[in-house]
């Protein structure tokens, strides 16, 4: 059985990874680069994005928490819908640069929702 801090650890590494990739495929969207549409860049995201979701979800287990009856985890499940919809949008979806640039942006103040909500354990993290 993974010790709870180790599982943290893993948990909060994939996120750095995770926030990381996307800026940095946000990037490439705005300058146009080919590089985006490499066969390589459409996979490791959803590597590194199933092991997050995954420890999160191991940890969550661990420590009892539904997201049911603790608000605080149901914001952040709520919050990663948004993100992946807007990142969607984002990358993929959106129909001008306009509305993908918003649409990053968006899903950026939310990626930093979801950490606050996450260190503070409130559904308001301020």
């Amino acid at each position: 059985m993974w010790d709870h801090a180790l599982l943290k650890q893993l948990h909060q590494g994939t996120v750095v990874l995770s926030i990381s990739g996307f800026l940095w495929r946000g990037g490439l969207m705005l300058v146009d680069s080919p590089l985006l549409y490499r066969r390589w860049m459409r996979t490791w995201p959803h590597l590194i994005d199933t092991l997050l979701l995954t420890s999160g979800v191991w940890m969550a287990a661990n420590l009892h928490l539904n997201p049911l009856t603790t608000p605080w985890l149901a914001a952040k499940l709520l919050a990663l819908l948004a993100y992946i919809a807007l990142g969607f949008i984002a990358l993929r979806l959106g129909r001008s640069r306009a509305q993908r640039m918003a649409a990053l942006a968006a899903a950026v103040a939310c990626f930093g929702y979801i950490a606050l909500v996450a260190v503070r354990r409130s559904v308001v993290p301020l």
